[in-house]
C-alpha cells in the first residue's frame, strides 16, 4: 500500500518535483505529458482570458489549486482564472479561483469529464470549461455554471471555432486555427 502525503510534506517539494503530478485524497497521481497541441490550446486560452479579464483577474496555466488540506487534494488544471491580489498567496484556493478549464487529451477523457467536474464544484469553484479537441481539429468548448446551492455544475453554453464569452468575461478566441 502506498503512504499518504500530507500538505505540509508537498509543499516541502521543489516546483520541478510538483509540475507533472496531482495529489488526490492524498495520493500523488502522475499526470501524463501533454502534447504539443493540448499546451498550446491552453496558451492560446490562457492568453486571451488574461486580457479579458482585466486588472482584477489572472489567467495563467501550470499551477496548483489546493481543493482541499485533509486529505491532500491538490489539482493542476490546464487553465485558470483567478484574483489578481492573491497571486502571492500560497497555496491557490478554491476562493481564490474564478475559472478553471481542462483540455481533454486521449487518457484523460473520464477525469476531466466526470472526477474534476465533481471535486472543483464541491470546492465552489464558480465557471469550470471542458475543451475537447475534435476529430474536425476545431475545439470544442463546454461551459458550466456552479448552483451554490447544490454545488453542482449546470450545463452553459458549447462553443466552437470562434469562443465568444458572456459575462464575466467578453472574450473571442479563433480556436479554429490551432
Amino acid at each position: 500500500m502506498r503512504e499518504q502525503i500530507t500538505a505540509e510534506e508537498y509543499e516541502s517539494w521543489s516546483e520541478e518535483q510538483c509540475a507533472g503530478i496531482e495529489v488526490v485524497d492524498a495520493m500523488v497521481v502522475v499526470r501524463s505529458s501533454a502534447s504539443k497541441r493540448h499546451k498550446r490550446l491552453a496558451r492560446i486560452l490562457a492568453n486571451a482570458l488574461d486580457v479579458a479579464a482585466g486588472p482584477e483577474w489572472n489567467a495563467d496555466t501550470d499551477f496548483d489549486v489546493r481543493l482541499q488540506d485533509v486529505p491532500l487534494t491538490n489539482r493542476r488544471p490546464d487553465v485558470v482564472v483567478y484574483r489578481a491580489d492573491t497571486i502571492d498567496l500560497t497555496p491557490t484556493r478554491p476562493e481564490h479561483v474564478l475559472l478553471v478549464a481542462e483540455v481533454v487529451s486521449p487518457g484523460s477523457e473520464t477525469t476531466d469529464r466526470i472526477v474534476k467536474v465533481d471535486q472543483y464544484a464541491k470546492a465552489g469553484i464558480g465557471f469550470y470549461w471542458r475543451i475537447e479537441q475534435a476529430a474536425t481539429g476545431v475545439p470544442l468548448v463546454y461551459t458550466y455554471v456552479l448552483d451554490p446551492a447544490t454545488l453542482t455544475y449546470r450545463d452553459g453554453d458549447v462553443f466552437t471555432g470562434v469562443l465568444k464569452a458572456a459575462a464575466p468575461f467578453q472574450v473571442e478566441i479563433d480556436l479554429g486555427q490551432i
